[in-house]
């Protein structure tokens, strides 16, 4: 029996870019997107939302926050940059997925949309690295900077890796040949015992040092 396909809504976007989407998406197995339009008719917001915003301008940030608490936080943004103030709002809303337009791909938007379904992080590599150094400053050179111990092991290494690849816990597993539990296990020791925040801090924190 197939899964019931994951409720996406779009927000944001001028209407050849929403259209865009649409065409591109809108069928892709396993998703039902909808616009933020006709939501209301669909009841409380469910599901993953997918918001399209370069500017990130007081108006869209307030906006922002109200989708990500809407969606208890399962967002993808989809952004062209991010500066120190923008990555500082997208660190205080909880947003852990975000997709660079240029590389906004049908598939790589699928990929962030069921990593996000899942409760699971999405980043670039190279915005990890830049929101690993903005956690640090934010902790002004505490917990985050000081208190980790001891590099992580190398089967915490190896899932991590696979993290940064952006595989699913269930496709670590299956690579690994370990349960899915495991994996999930593996991820938690690895944050508590390194006073990591979340899966995205705990791989740009290993690239970071070194360590990948």
């Amino acid at each position: 029996m197939s899964s019931s396909p994951i409720p996406v809504v779009l927000y944001g976007g001028d209407l050849l870019t929403r259209a865009g989407v649409m065409a591109h998406i809108g069928h892709q197995r396993g998703i039902s997107l909808l616009l933020d339009r006709n939501r209301a008719a669909d009841g409380p917001a469910r599901g993953v939302a997918l918001v399209l915003d370069d500017r990130l301008d007081a108006p869209s940030v307030t906006r922002l926050r109200k989708v990500t608490s809407d969606h208890a936080k399962r967002v993808v943004l989809v952004v062209d940059e991010l500066d120190e103030n923008r990555l500082n709002i997208v660190v205080e809303a909880g947003i852990s997925a975000v997709v660079w337009r240029h590389q906004a791909t049908p598939a790589g938007l699928v990929k962030a949309i069921q990593a996000t379904a899942r409760n699971e992080g999405n980043m670039p590599g190279d915005l990890l690295r830049r929101l690993l150094t903005h956690l640090e400053r934010r902790a002004q050179g505490t917990a985050l900077s000081t208190v980790a111990t001891g590099r992580p092991t190398g089967r915490e290494l190896n899932v991590l890796e696979l993290v940064a690849h952006g595989l699913a816990t269930k496709e670590i597993a299956e690579q690994l040949g370990y349960s899915e539990r495991t994996i999930k296990g593996v991820l938690h020791d690895t944050m508590t015992r390194l006073h990591l925040r979340n899966r995205a801090h705990a791989v740009a924190y290993a690239i970071r040092e070194g360590y990948m």
